[in-house]
């Protein structure tokens, strides 16, 4: 059997079970403040519709707030590669499942423009990367 490579790359998802309410996640991953504390420095802030940048290694990465349902859901879109990341919150009374889904991957021998590199292995490296920031530096932020 050939494989497809046309076929577009799946997305990053993690889910965590976080020791927290789920107002102090949703006050980590939705406020600038909170989303700096773990993830990058930004100018974020929660209306639908903003414009924002996340100040990434690589310099300022455009981003714009999609969709806002405090304290459940935030979606915005990553820089213009077509990414987009969703932040999803359900309240288990004295914690708080999260859900992180880093989505609008290219096909994998698909170049990104800039860091010419492929899809796959950019996506790879962010899949590695969003393992410590959620599960580590996350974490430690909401159970501190």
């Amino acid at each position: 059997m050939q494989e497809n490579n046309t076929a577009t790359l799946p997305d990053i998802k993690k889910t965590v079970i976080f020791n927290a309410p789920i107002q102090k996640v949703w006050d980590a991953v939705a406020t600038s403040e909170g989303i700096a504390t773990w993830f990058m420095p930004n100018n974020f802030e929660p209306k639908i519709g903003h414009d924002f940048h996340l100040q990434s290694p690589f310099g300022p990465s455009p981003c714009k707030v999609l969709e806002l349902d405090p304290p459940k859901r935030l979606v915005f879109s990553w820089d213009v590669f077509g990414w987009v990341v969703t932040f999803e919150l359900k309240d288990l009374e004295d914690k708080t499942e999260f859900t992180l889904i880093h989505a609008g991957w290219g096909k994998p021998d698909q170049l990104v423009p800039g860091a010419q590199e492929t899809f796959a292995v950019i996506r790879n490296r962010m899949k590695n990367g969003w393992e410590p920031l959620v599960n580590e530096k996350l974490r430690n932020v909401v159970e501190a």
